[in-house]
């Protein structure tokens, strides 16, 4: 594989917190254009805060970090950074969460948010062809009565959010707590996910998967814990969206030459790589791919299954799904042939 097979490589981002794509220069500018304070003096200043020790270290800045979002323009440029990225990384179809609950309770209005999304996600369909679609996030640390607040404020826009799901502090929040607004969320036509076995158990794979009747499982190592509980996702091939330099970042993973993506394609998981957050866990979804296929050795054929279950994961519809296997499928035929 040359270099930049991982970057020119066809594929689906399916695990990716708009939010957390607030590069330190971003954040910078916008904290000066909307005079919002930020516990930093320089870029410099911010790039060092990035050492975390779990998911709660983060969580702190990362919140912190999203009070300067502040206006529609302030949105879509966030996620406009993001799309140019993804594009050069080889992304063509990308479902990305936002978490509405982060800025509305700060007074930012759910129109505000969405305005600047949908906007910055026209522009990555008319400048790189790219298809994608957007999944609301709840806020697991919240209540779920907050979380039926989400949905209703979100109702005028339910037409064009392709799913939820669950996400923030996984330890001591169980899936659960929140079967009641995903029952809801499903009868509302939405796809569902919910972030699982990042540092929760097990169990909250199956809870997942059982009392929330989720469509895909964001994270999922953990379920390697568990024999009978591998089976039954190989069996249901159930789309794993894990993410490689966020498992190291949070300490999840001791080293990326740990991480354990090989053994869940051997096992015969639908694991995916994706970037979570990358602004903050040094690396978009190329890099992911770069750096784990590098530190497992992973086969030419090993990658390539990973970009195939990213589209087999995602939320698309068959004649779309036919599209970008094709492409990936053209891509690999032509890489092949010149090596």
């Amino acid at each position: 594989m040359t270099p930049d097979f991982y970057s020119r490589l066809p594929k689906a981002e399916l695990h990716l917190h708009i939010e957390g794509s607030l590069e330190p220069e971003l954040m910078f500018a916008l904290s000066r254009r909307n005079r919002i304070a930020i516990p930093f003096a320089s870029v410099d200043d911010i790039r060092a805060a990035y050492r975390f020790t779990d998911l709660q270290s983060f969580l702190d800045i990362y919140y912190a970090g999203a009070a300067v979002l502040q206006t529609e323009e302030d949105f879509h440029d966030l996620a406009a950074a993001y799309f140019d990225r993804a594009a050069a990384d080889g992304v063509v179809h990308a479902e990305i969460f936002f978490d509405p609950q982060t800025h509305t309770h700060r007074g930012i209005p759910m129109g505000v948010v969405l305005d600047g999304l949908f906007a910055a996600i026209e522009g990555a369909r008319s400048r790189h062809g790219m298809t994608v679609e957007l999944i609301l996030s709840y806020l697991r640390h919240l209540d779920e009565e907050d979380a039926f607040a989400t949905l209703r404020a979100a109702e005028p826009w339910l037409d064009r959010i392709v799913g939820v799901g669950l996400d923030s502090s996984e330890r001591g929040n169980p899936p659960a707590k929140f079967a009641r607004v995903f029952a809801a969320s499903r009868e509302r036509g939405l796809k569902l996910c919910c972030h699982a076995g990042e540092e929760g158990p097990p169990a909250y794979i199956r809870e997942a998967l059982d009392l929330l009747a989720v469509d895909r499982i964001d994270h999922g190592n953990r379920a390697l814990e568990d024999p009978a509980l591998v089976a039954r996702l190989a069996r249901t091939a159930m789309t794993l969206t894990v993410c490689p330099l966020s498992n190291v970042a949070l300490r999840n993973v001791d080293r990326i030459e740990d991480h354990p993506i090989d053994r869940m394609l051997d096992l015969g998981l639908r694991a995916t790589v994706h970037s979570d957050d990358p602004a903050y866990f040094g690396g978009y979804i190329a890099e992911n791919y770069r750096a784990v296929a590098e530190a497992r050795r992973l086969s030419r054929d090993a990658v390539v299954t990973l970009a195939r279950n990213s589209f087999l994961g995602a939320f698309l519809d068959d004649a779309a799904l036919a599209d970008h296997l094709a492409r990936l499928d053209r891509f690999v035929a032509a890489d092949v042939a010149a090596t």
